[in-house]
């Protein structure tokens, strides 16, 4: 086959289809690979390809001189590059706790994005198909785009182009520094957003129909994203799973950068921090945020040091505050979480606190006192599993899904929708964190289920999320009613799925009194 750079439509759509697709995009022309979409035991849906394009620069490796810069786009380059492997992944080696399957790739060009399509070819304007692009999630430090689970291949079986985008990590993302950028990481995902919208009709999908959606700090991401202003033309819909909000306050960023630079030795600038080899700053960063005995609450009250932080440039307030005053309200929201996301980390610390009284648990987690009787009330089916799954839950809801609510109504009357994932897992017994992702992609057959999920997690419980989820990015609506008052009806995804009336009212007591 020849390496040749076509430009007609008719050119392109045919070499769409030879061994290895080809798509021309703004930089270049790159090279993928055809796989399969349909998962067995998946039923009767058809048995299509799909083209994968992986590791594409949008951006020039940040080392060297652009190492803590804002991200530059990627020049152009000669002949035809092979994508067909994940690039570099910014995660290095230590993947963090999640359940999720996430490799770290080595490599220096860590800004790149994988675009899964089943539809290999340029779409005339309005013609694409829809668009999701994912943000994975790692709490801002960990985390990598190269996920099994992220392929979006029955993503593609039902017609939605996917991209899964990689960004800066920990410090080198979001770590202050004194005459550095701010907030390089999210500088990064607006970036990749922009590439998408430049280039995404190259490869079959709709710049003007693209939905952002990711989960816990992705989530978090997508969230940042819906209340910032500069990004508010990259994206027409927003879907956040667990997402887990940052917006550092900046004096403690500040504080957070500067006690790092005195530790490692450096000026709190870029020459200072150059002169630090990668896995250095890595090993600091990780000792500066280890969690030591009684610092839980101190995370669920001033979340973590390193993610997007309110810099007064790109974020210029909290996002409650951005989404209160009207940002992002003209964007359907799809957000949510699983019923108990923390209580994995309670797991071993059952017989610390049999002995401990249900009220002192309560308030060494920070419920006030006047808050006891009616949280105790409404988690009555929680707190008859023990103290440990009382104090999980107690985390889950003031990191969570108590955010949850308050970015609901902050929401207001903009188009909202909410769920609850409240299916146990076969392996832990409750609905955990990251237990609904493989839900959402639709990928229950893929590698390291058993260990979130159990065995035989529910495909028919997969049809409902994952179909949920294609009909917003195809149609910015998931098939239930929006969230409104009164009703406050809400999607519960569990078996049997149903709707409810504030599926969130267990949730509630934790809520400052109007």
């Amino acid at each position: 086959m020849e390496n040749t750079q076509t430009s007609s439509t008719g050119e392109e759509a045919a070499a769409a289809w030879l061994p290895h697709p080809e798509v021309r995009t703004v930089a270049g022309v790159v090279r993928g690979r055809w796989k399969d979409t349909t998962a067995p035991g998946s039923g009767p849906r058809g048995a299509l390809r799909s083209a994968a394009f992986l590791g594409i620069p949008f951006a020039e490796a940040p080392v060297g001189e652009l190492r803590f810069a804002a991200p530059v786009p990627k020049a152009p380059w000669e002949g035809v590059l092979d994508a067909d492997g994940f690039g570099a992944t910014a995660q290095r080696g230590d993947p963090g706790v999640t359940l999720i399957p996430e490799p770290s790739i080595p490599g220096e060009s860590t800004l790149n994005v994988n675009v899964h399509t089943p539809s290999p070819e340029r779409a005339p304007d309005g013609e694409g198909l829809p668009v999701l692009v994912y943000i994975h999630g790692g709490g801002y430090f960990a985390g990598s785009p190269a996920s099994p689970w992220y392929d979006g291949r029955n993503f593609n079986r039902d017609g939605v182009v996917t991209v899964t985008i990689s960004y800066r990590l920990g410090f080198d993302g979001f770590g202050w520094i004194e005459d550095a950028p701010s907030n390089r990481g999210v500088r990064d995902w607006l970036l990749a957003l922009e590439w998408v919208q430049q280039n995404i009709a190259a490869f079959g999908g709709d710049p003007a129909r693209v939905t952002i959606a990711g989960q816990s700090a992705g989530g978090g991401a997508v969230l940042t994203l819906l209340g910032m202003e500069r990004a508010q033309h990259l994206f027409r819909a927003a879907y956040a799973i667990s997402g887990a909000l940052a917006d550092v306050a900046p004096e403690r960023s500040e504080a957070f950068g500067r006690a790092l630079a005195a530790t490692a030795g450096v000026e709190p600038t870029r020459a200072g921090w150059s002169t630090l080899a990668e896995e250095r700053i890595v090993e600091l960063q990780k000792k500066a945020t280890e969690l030591g005995p009684g610092a839980l609450n101190e995370v669920v009250d001033r979340g973590l040091p390193l993610g997007p932080a309110i810099d007064g440039d790109l974020l210029v307030r909290s996002t409650p505050e951005s989404l209160r005053s009207g940002v992002g309200a003209d964007k359907p929201l799809v957000l949510g979480a699983t019923d108990d996301e923390f209580t994995m980390a309670m797991a071993d610390a059952g017989s610390k606190l049999a002995l401990v009284p249900k009220r002192v648990l309560l308030g060494k987690l920070g419920v006030p006192k006047s808050a006891h009787t009616a949280y105790l009330e409404a988690n009555a089916d929680v707190v008859a599993a023990g103290k440990a799954r009382l104090a999980g839950r107690v985390l889950t809801d003031r990191m969570f899904r108590v955010p949850v609510l308050d970015v609901v109504a902050a929401r207001g009357s903009a188009p909202t929708w909410l769920y609850r994932f409240a299916w146990p897992s076969g392996h832990f017994g409750f609905a955990e964190h990251c237990l609904d992702v493989p839900f959402f992609f639709d990928c229950l057959d893929g590698p390291a289920m058993e260990p979130l999920a159990g065995p035989n997690p529910p495909q028919a419980l997969a049809d409902e999320v994952h179909g949920a989820a294609v009909a917003f990015v195809a149609g910015g609506d998931p098939g239930w009613a929006r969230y409104a008052e009164p009703a406050r009806i809400g999607r519960v995804y569990d078996t049997p799925t149903r709707d409810a009336a504030d599926p969130y009212a267990s949730v509630r007591p934790l809520l400052p009194t109007p």
